[in-house]
């Protein structure tokens, strides 16, 4: 695994390259309607979510290497799903720090709070978002975790806006996402150089991109609050 640091040339670069990349995007209005059913299989979605083969299912443990977390710290894994990363999360931080595990789904929240309770996990806490805020305190976590979610986001600044006020000063925006390449280039709604400009118009700063050795679908980018 190595870290990237981020020069400005290359960040310029990337804002020149996201400017005229409104034709590439792809419209995601109602890409999470199907998650919202009350009657949701959480088991199919955890087959899928939690199998061989998928990138941040084979990598988790050097992704939640990458961001360094400390005992006592509070994340939040925003679009956590059936809760891969929880575990692994509250391992890091232990019983001391907190776990937010934040998601639209109700199924998917009541997923984890069962298998939290089961694992006798006190430290994940769930919080049921919606499409525009993440349910979060202001200044009440360390470091936000997206993975695989942000091309969700359907009004992204608005998210952003809620991810910015849960931090506090200095905290860490990590994001896990698709490369925008075939087959899932319908699917994913702009490339890494839009979504870094993106979110470094909205209060972030990107500091490194992490190269996990093996992972060629997804990339690591870690931004700083600012």
């Amino acid at each position: 695994m190595k870290s990237h640091p981020i020069n400005a040339v290359a960040v310029a670069a990337a804002l020149l390259f996201a400017a005229s990349a409104g034709a590439q995007q792809t419209d995601v209005a109602g890409l999470n309607e199907r998650y919202k059913d009350p009657d949701l299989q959480v088991e199919v979605w955890v087959g899928r979510f939690e199998s061989e083969g998928r990138e941040v299912f084979d990598f988790r443990e050097e992704i939640v290497a990458s961001i360094g977390l400390e005992p006592g710290q509070a994340i939040a894994d925003i679009g956590a799903g059936t809760g891969l990363y929880e575990p692994l999360f509250a391992a890091a931080v232990g019983t001391e720090g907190t776990v937010y595990a934040v998601d639209i789904v109700p199924r998917f929240i009541e997923h984890i709070a069962t298998k939290a309770a089961e694992q006798n996990l006190t430290q994940i806490e769930t919080v049921l978002g919606d499409d525009r805020s993440t349910g979060l305190a202001a200044g009440s976590v360390d470091v936000v975790f997206v993975c695989d979610t942000y091309h969700h986001f359907e009004d992204h600044e608005a998210m952003l806006a809620s991810i910015h006020q849960a931090l506090r000063p200095g905290g860490r925006f990590v994001v896990v996402d698709y490369e925008r390449i075939e087959p899932r280039i319908e699917h994913i709604r702009a490339d890494k150089a839009q979504f870094t400009a993106e979110i470094e118009a909205n209060g972030f700063r990107l500091t490194e991109e992490v190269e996990i050795e093996g992972m060629v679908e997804n990339y690591v980018l870690h931004f700083e609050r600012i």
